[in-house]
């Protein structure tokens, strides 16, 4: 007779192997906490070694990169269930929510005040997933709002994606790339401009 997962694990054992999701929710837990995610606590806490964490989600800031998209990710869908209207007005409902969204998030400032360097690489550039999907995502959007909200677009989406995600780069971490301070109202602004 085979022992229930309760059993083993009341007998010391793991009912199940951890996985790479694993790593990606402990160290998702450990940001939102305003913990840093240091690969060998992780490594120790999953009790994997650490050459079995880096072949599962690669260098600290590839793993911050996913740990950022799931949290921009799930913002997005918010966003997009919130926006009303049609065309231009949709999306840039989409982006004023998201730049509200990016602004009150405690644990994602708490990362760049502690790591500014680290947090600029990772949230824009080509070292972590984050802006590549996030381009992708407002590529998306830009289409749906094309071809069922009757956006008429100005430049072709590809580009208009990535401007969109570089213009709210640009003026959500001003402070880090200028030290000017952040202005949202700026980045709305200049969307709004390339969208109607």
């Amino acid at each position: 007779m085979s022992q229930t997962a309760l059993e083993r694990q009341l007998a010391g054992e793991r009912p199940d192997a951890v996985t790479p999701v694993d790593a990606l929710k402990s160290a998702r837990r450990r940001f939102l906490k305003k913990e840093p995610v240091d690969m060998s606590e992780l490594a120790s806490d999953l009790g994997v070694g650490r050459a079995t964490l880096y072949r599962w989600v690669g260098y600290r800031e590839q793993l911050l990169g996913e740990v950022l998209w799931s949290m921009t990710e799930a913002g997005l869908a918010q966003a997009r269930s919130q926006a009303k209207g049609k065309g231009a007005e949709w999306v840039l409902q989409i982006y004023r929510i998201m730049g509200d969204q990016i602004v009150a998030n405690e644990p994602l400032h708490h990362f760049i005040a502690s790591e500014p360097e680290l947090a600029l690489r990772v949230m824009t550039s080509k070292i972590s997933p984050q802006q590549r999907r996030m381009t992708e995502a407002w590529r998306d959007i830009l289409l749906e709002a094309e071809r069922g909200k009757g956006l008429k677009l100005r430049l072709d989406v590809d580009t208009l994606a990535y401007v969109l995600v570089r213009i709210a780069e640009s003026f959500l971490w001003s402070d880090l790339i200028t030290g000017e301070q952040l202005d949202l109202e700026k980045a709305n602004d200049v969307a709004r401009a390339l969208l109607t």
